[in-house]
């Protein structure tokens, strides 16, 4: 139930209330109710039947904004407060479901929508069995099949379906120019590794990768020339055999007369570029410079170009010399002190990712075990995940690693060991579950969705430093509590001559403690600008007067994680969090740096540094979607060794990943395949990565791990038990 029956809480004195004008009883379970009673707890009726009809949708999946017409019966509700005060009401009962269709088609925060959601649930329409259209435009076909059948098919199996299409010369003439259209605009969308996919793919339930992709082949299909081209790492989500198809995508466009920039952590992108740019050299307030800009294979060179060609000049006659000299020049503009880019000692290998030398045993092993795993394109496979381990699940794009690891692992265990409402995918059961005490999932989705969400309020930072500064001479001489330096609070509600009343909390309430002020453009994105009374410090002038050490709590938090490290070394609470914040790589960031300037791989540090800084239990199952998604070489290096922490304190890592860095250090990998979508959903083998390297005939991954384990010599020790 959506609702709690606590003794004094609001729901509870509603449910009361509702019980005892129907007489329905309080001490019976719900499973024990009369179908009578129970469609009036649901539903505010005896008589109902369906759970949410067509007119008691919700408008934003209905997509009209008409209300609920059924009214619900009145009861009489008393309500008492702490203090003893009495209130009397008529208030009309539409049930738990109606409760929460108001709840959502009203609310404007994701996470109450998401909360919501978790009651709710999908099935194919009465009238058309979920196929979309009418009875009559089914009947139309092509070659028996009609457009509904066409569209629930993948982009592969489409593509075949219309190049073995044979038509008379009569139909020939009619659709023989739309017939190639599509088989062109098809062929794109494979090209660039999306041939999985199905036509019929909701566009909301497409990873970011994916939707920019399809961008792109639209843009293929289109044929322009003369168009610059942004890509943000259109790469992610990729398998390395599905790369090199997006490559040559990119350089097609590029031939035809367009110019494309691409911002990409990928090796083999980087090395087909014609000119690339290297930013750093390191990150947030270390950044910002141009460190190389020139061709690839200059940056391949252990020394600038011009000191390399030192001694080529020599021998050249004056004029000759000259003409070099000018080159010489352009070359050092060019490398701009290359020497101190991370990414040139990363390509040149002389920095890389290390394979351990010795893997942990899998001698005596526990594992859960998946068995029967059938959920969307999986073929009842059964699968073992080894525990205290770090596993990779990987294979090409489309091949169910997700639907295995998210929708049958990892719900079916939250379901089991947390208690969640999550509907696990089918499955026939999964052995092993009692070995873990906690899953966790660890994705890229921001840590917040406001301004006012940041690093310090999700890693719990920001209360031990407010009761730092609560306990300031300043602050207890005005009364201030830990509340008045939260930016959640409300400000004081009044004043009394020139003297700011010290309850409340002492928020800008201008801003109401964003900072800044959001101005609606109507038919362009909202604009944000900062506040003009607070000037972005998120706090009123008063509470801006207590400081410690020199600084106020607003100056705090626009510190770097480095800098707060150091600032507060005399106080363990807060420094050891701060410790594990620059231990992952973010030392660059602000304390109060909003949630939503922090990319994706920013948010995932944040929460795997949250889980580093509690108190280690071991014994739980940590599962991540692609980790390495905007990462550096040197930034997947430290996550490596942050995983690898967590798996030494007596817990299980599982990643599902594309990136071969993270594979070859892998201690366990399962592979599916061997295609993507209906082509996929095979268990093709699991093993170490040396074992699943022998099968490079028959695994994708095997193949480009072979090559990966031969050019990169194990170099380091590490424990081979946890």
């Amino acid at each position: 139930m959506p609702w709690s029956y606590k003794k004094n809480n609001w729901q509870g004195t509603i449910l009361r209330a509702v019980t005892n004008h129907f007489h329905i009883s309080e001490n019976t379970c719900l499973r024990d109710l009369s179908e009578e009673d129970f469609n009036i707890l649901l539903f505010g009726d005896r008589d109902a039947k369906d759970m949410i009809s067509e007119d008691e949708a919700p408008a934003s999946t209905r997509g009209d904004d008409r209300s609920s017409t059924r009214g619900g019966e009145q009861i009489p509700v008393t309500l008492r407060s702490k203090t003893g005060a009495v209130w009397k009401y008529n208030m009309s009962w539409r049930g738990a479901v109606g409760y929460l269709q108001d709840k959502y088609k009203k609310t404007q925060s994701d996470a109450v929508r998401a909360d919501t959601e978790k009651y709710m649930s999908q099935n194919p329409c009465s009238q058309c069995l979920g196929a979309r259209y009418k009875k009559e435009v089914l009947l139309v076909t092509v070659h028996n099949k009609n457009i509904s059948e066409i569209s629930s098919v993948s982009i592969f199996d489409a593509l075949k379906f219309f190049r073995e299409l044979k038509f008379s010369q009569k139909e020939e003439l009619i659709a023989g120019r739309i017939l190639t259209e599509i088989k062109n605009r098809l062929s794109f969308l494979e090209n660039v590794g999306l041939g999985y996919l199905t036509l019929g793919r909701s566009a909301a339930t497409l990873a970011g990768g994916e939707a920019q992709r399809i961008r792109l082949a639209s843009q293929i299909g289109s044929q322009l020339v003369g168009v610059l081209y942004i890509l943000d790492e259109p790469s992610v989500g990729l398998h390395a055999r599905d790369n090199t198809k997006l490559l040559e995508t990119l350089l097609r466009l590029r031939d035809v007369g367009n110019t494309l920039i691409v911002v990409e952590h990928d090796e083999e992108t980087m090395l087909a570029a014609d000119h690339l740019v290297d930013i750093g050299p390191g990150a947030g307030k270390h950044g910002g410079e141009i460190i190389f800009s020139g061709k690839p294979e200059d940056i391949l060179k252990s020394l600038p170009p011009h000191q390399l060609n030192k001694n080529k000049t020599e021998d050249l006659n004056k004029n000759e010399k000259q003409e070099q000299s000018n080159k010489e020049d352009k070359n050092q503009f060019s490398w701009c002190g290359g020497e101190k880019s991370l990414t040139a000692k990363y390509l040149r290998k002389e920095l890389s990712i290390e394979i351990p030398l010795a893997r942990r045993s899998m001698k005596n092993k526990k594992s859960i075990i998946v068995r029967g795993a059938r959920e969307h394109n999986l073929k009842n496979i059964t699968v073992e995940f080894p525990l205290k381990v770090l596993t990779c699940v990987t294979g090409v794009s489309g091949s169910g690693k997700s639907t295995l690891v998210e929708d049958v692992l990892y719900k079916s265990l939250a379901r089991d060991i947390m208690r969640t409402l999550d509907r696990p995918g089918k499955h026939n059961e999964i052995v092993g579950a009692h070995y873990i005490n906690k899953v966790i999932m660890i994705d890229q989705s921001p840590i917040g969705r406001t301004p006012r969400s940041n690093p310090a309020t999700y890693t719990g930072l920001f209360t031990p430093i407010r009761e730092l500064f609560a306990k300031t001479r300043d602050a207890k001489g005005k009364g201030y509590s830990p509340g008045r330096f939260s930016f959640s609070v409300k400000g004081p509600a009044s004043t009394r001559g020139d003297r700011l009343s010290t309850r409340g909390g002492g928020r800008c309430d201008n801003c109401q403690g964003d900072g800044q002020l959001k101005i609606e453009m109507q038919f362009m994105p909202d604009v944000y600008l900062p506040c003009d009374v607070c000037n972005g410090k998120r706090y009123n002038s008063e509470t801006l007067k207590v400081k410690y050490k020199e600084k106020n709590i607003a100056e705090v938090l626009e510190m770097t994680i480095s800098d707060a490290r150091e600032f507060f070394q005399n106080f363990p609470e807060i420094h050891d969090k701060l410790a594990v914040l620059e231990d992952v790589g973010l030392g660059y960031i602000q304390l109060g740096q909003s949630a939503t300037t922090l990319s994706g791989g920013e948010a995932q540090r944040i929460k795997l540094a949250t889980e580093l800084s509690r108190r280690a239990t071991g014994d739980t199952l940590y599962i991540l979607d692609e980790p390495t998604t905007g990462l550096h070489f040197d930034d997947i290096k430290k996550l490596l060794a942050i995983l690898n922490r967590l798996v030494d304190a007596g817990n299980t890592v599982v990643v599902i990943e594309h990136n071969m860095d993270v594979i070859k250090t892998a201690d366990w990998i399962i592979d599916l395949g061997p295609e993507g979508g209906d082509g996929g959903g095979k268990l093709i083998v699991s093993g170490t990565p040396e074992e699943v390297a022998k099968y490079h005939k028959e695994s994708w991954t095997g193949k480009y791990l072979k090559e990966v384990l031969r050019l990169t010599p194990p170099v380091r020790l590490r424990t081979t038990s946890p």
